[in-house]
């Protein structure tokens, strides 16, 4: 089922994928153009894509549904054009903001532990696999992004009632460098909103 949580992009690279593997190579169009616009997929979806390469991606697209000799080429361009007729905003959003509006593609999400909601409660940290998040009991808990292989086991096992861990792409999260006192997060906060509510 396709909805919000599908990336048309990377949706549009998957039928690519098997369309590029299954082309005979007989024709240069079919062999070559299907290709290039795997990579450039490819590209985009790993946050390296390139003002142009929507353009890039149309002329390929247009060129190869003329040139190639068999129905397996002419119609392997169909997902690029109809995605990118229908989703160019989700092309846009890659390209310029480095961002996948369905947090779908890796290279562009990221995992955060937002700590005014972390309590510390050690779940996280244990059902990690790679070992990537720090913190005792009642820390604020921190993700090494760097170690992090943005499996999303930390948001699964995360409790509903703390939603402490929040997935992201393109968007700045203000988290500790490293694990501090949960008590402390909580204090900092009171103060804040007591000085707010005081001017």
């Amino acid at each position: 089922m396709i909805d919000e949580d599908i990336c048309m992009v990377e949706m549009t690279k998957f039928f690519l994928t098997f369309t590029q593997a299954e082309s005979c190579g007989k024709c240069i169009p079919c062999r070559w153009g299907t290709k290039q616009m795997l990579d450039i997929l490819e590209d985009i979806t790993s946050g390296k894509g390139r003002p142009g390469d929507i353009e890039l991606l149309e002329e390929l697209a247009e060129s190869v549904k003329d040139n190639s000799l068999c129905g397996l080429g002419q119609t392997a361009p169909n997902p690029v054009l109809t995605s990118i007729r229908y989703f160019r905003d989700e092309y846009e959003a890659h390209i310029n903001e480095k961002r996948c509006p369905a947090l779908a593609c890796i290279e562009l999400t990221s995992y955060h532990i937002l700590p005014d909601k972390c309590q510390g409660c050690g779940i996280c940290l244990r059902e990690c696999p790679t070992d990537a998040i720090s913190g005792g009991k009642r820390m604020v808990h921190v993700i090494d992004q760097s170690r992090c292989i943005k499996c999303g086991t930390c948001l699964d096992v995360c409790p509903p009632r703390f939603g402490a861990v929040v997935k992201v792409s393109g968007e700045e999260v203000t988290v500790p460098g490293e694990p501090v006192p949960v008590a402390a997060i909580k204090a900092s906060a009171v103060a804040s909103s007591g000085s707010s509510s005081n001017e």
